[in-house]
């Protein structure tokens, strides 16, 4: 049923959407107030700060996921077909969405900057990533077209966790979270370590 198969996609935007949110504003906002000053001279290395970050962001975009799914199942009955990949997708999800938006708020200087990335990156590619529709069913040259996009082998992937449905091979998805997760982990390690846009 369609409502069935849109929820995977639902539970992904709030994860994803607040993930990024989160980390990159709590950032932006300590630079903006100037109290990034007392996480620098806090004994805190760049390890510590970007679990921070992270993790807080994680807890926030897992806990808009999780009660979206919980709001989803007055409509529909719930769907977890195969338990590790669901919870893979949503954790991994979560993490890179995380890093990427602290990254974000390392490199902002101003409230526009923030706002560019979830406005004129992140939503054209979630609204087309599939959340809504079935990729497979959209005419040519679009489906192929469509398949560059990163966020549809995301959504799949999540989907054919909760529902069972191998729409493509969860491995694209995953290796592109995998990916993401690794390199966003070492340059936001690098930026912290190095002070970038922190220390004025």
């Amino acid at each position: 049923p369609y409502l069935a198969f849109i929820v995977p996609g639902l539970v992904f935007l709030g994860v994803a959407n607040n993930s990024f949110l989160n980390s990159s504003s709590s950032l932006f906002i300590t630079k903006i107030q100037g109290t990034v000053v007392d996480l620098l001279a806090a004994p805190l290395g760049a390890r510590e700060l970007l679990i921070g970050f992270v993790s807080g962001a994680m807890v926030r975009g897992l806990t808009v996921g999780v009660l979206t799914w919980l709001a989803a199942l007055l409509f529909t009955p719930p769907h977890a077909m195969h338990v590790f990949t669901t919870l893979f997708f949503l954790l991994l999800s979560a993490y890179v969405f995380a890093v990427l938006g602290l990254l974000a708020g390392l490199w902002a200087e101003k409230f526009e900057q923030i706002n560019f990335f979830p406005t004129f990156l992140m939503l054209p590619l979630t609204f087309l990533g599939g959340v809504f529709y079935d990729v497979r069913a959209l005419p040519e040259p679009f489906r192929t077209v469509s398949l560059f996009n990163p966020v549809v082998h995301m959504v799949e992937g999540l989907r054919a966790g909760m529902l069972g449905l191998d729409v493509r091979s969860t491995a694209t998805g995953a290796g592109l979270l995998m990916v993401v997760a690794v390199g966003g982990t070492a340059l936001a390690y690098a930026l912290l370590s190095s002070g970038y846009k922190l220390k004025s």
